[in-house]
Order: structure tokens, then sequence, then C-alpha cells
């Protein structure tokens, strides 16, 4: 045991006269965890471009790389179809992105998701403007959540409806 103090105090008296500083390894799983978060924000952040490109998006205005540091970024096709989630997703509800590809938004309600809400949503999206709404979904567990989503249609350049765009946070 005296060996094991010795050895401790011999690696902080050596510590302490150095320039620099040691990390922790415990802190090793911290940075690790945030730069997987760092690249997926960068990976969903091309992907998003790419399909904009592709789509021929009339605008970007949107900080996609901020606004995924907080919120869950949910795209359909002009017909309702997931065609793309962000990684984040995840952690809001359970799903990856790979489960809800090709679905509808749908799928996130149940029994207990207020049906005024869901017909005020697909007004917005029938007269393709945007929306702000909170609504009670389902997390792939079964477990109930409160969303908040701000949804809005997306135009190509010649004014053709291609895409709806939500930021998602759970409440």
């Amino acid at each position: 045991m005296a060996t094991l103090i010795d050895g401790n105090n011999a690696k902080a008296k050596y510590f302490s006269s150095s320039k620099w500083n040691a990390i922790p390894i415990i802190s090793w799983g911290f940075s690790n965890s945030f730069q997987k978060q760092i690249k997926n924000i960068v990976l969903d952040t091309h992907k998003i471009l790419n399909l904009s490109h592709e789509q021929k998006w009339e605008s970007t205005n949107w900080d996609f790389k901020n606004k995924l540091k907080e919120k869950v970024i949910l795209i359909t096709d002009a017909k309702q179809q997931i065609v793309f989630a962000s990684h984040n997703m995840q952690q809001m509800n359970g799903y990856a992105e790979k489960e809800v590809l090709g679905q509808s938004p749908k799928m996130f309600q149940g029994k207990e998701t207020i049906l005024e809400t869901s017909i005020e949503i697909r007004e917005a999206i029938s007269l393709q403007k945007p929306f702000v709404k909170q609504v009670l979904n389902y997390k792939k567990n079964g477990e109930l959540y409160y969303c908040n989503i701000e949804g809005f249609p997306i135009f190509n350049k010649k004014g053709k409806l291609v895409n709806f765009i939500a930021f998602e946070q759970a409440a």
C-alpha cells in the first residue's frame, strides 16, 4: 500500500512541476461523445445541403449547424414521406433515421395525441403554410412526450412545393 501512495505522490510532484497538464482518462469519454456529436452535426448538415441542391430549394436561410445543437430536424417530401431525420432524433424519441425513412410523421402519434392539433397541422400543410404547434407524441418505447414543432414548406426555384422541414424539440 505504501508503494502505491509513494507512486501517486511521485506522479503528483512530477506533473505539478511540468509545463503541461495531464488529462484524466475519465475526460476522454466526454471528449469522445462531444466529438461524435460534432461529427453528426456536420454529417447531418451536409445531408441537408445535398438534399437542398437536389431539390433546388429556393432558399436555405436556416443555420442548420446551430439548429442541430438544440433541435431535431425532420424533412419530408411533398407527399409527407420522411426523407431525412437528424441523428439527434434517437435521443429525443428512440428512433434511428433508418427506421423512419419512407414513413409518415404520423408514426409518432397515437391514441393520446390530440386530434384537433393534428387537424390544424394537416390544414397548414395542405395550405402550404408554416406552423408552430406542440404535439403529444410517442417514443419508440411507447412513452409519451410533448414535442414542440416548427414546420415550414420548402419550394424549389420554380415555386413548386418539394419538401417540408420541421424543427422539433421535446418540451
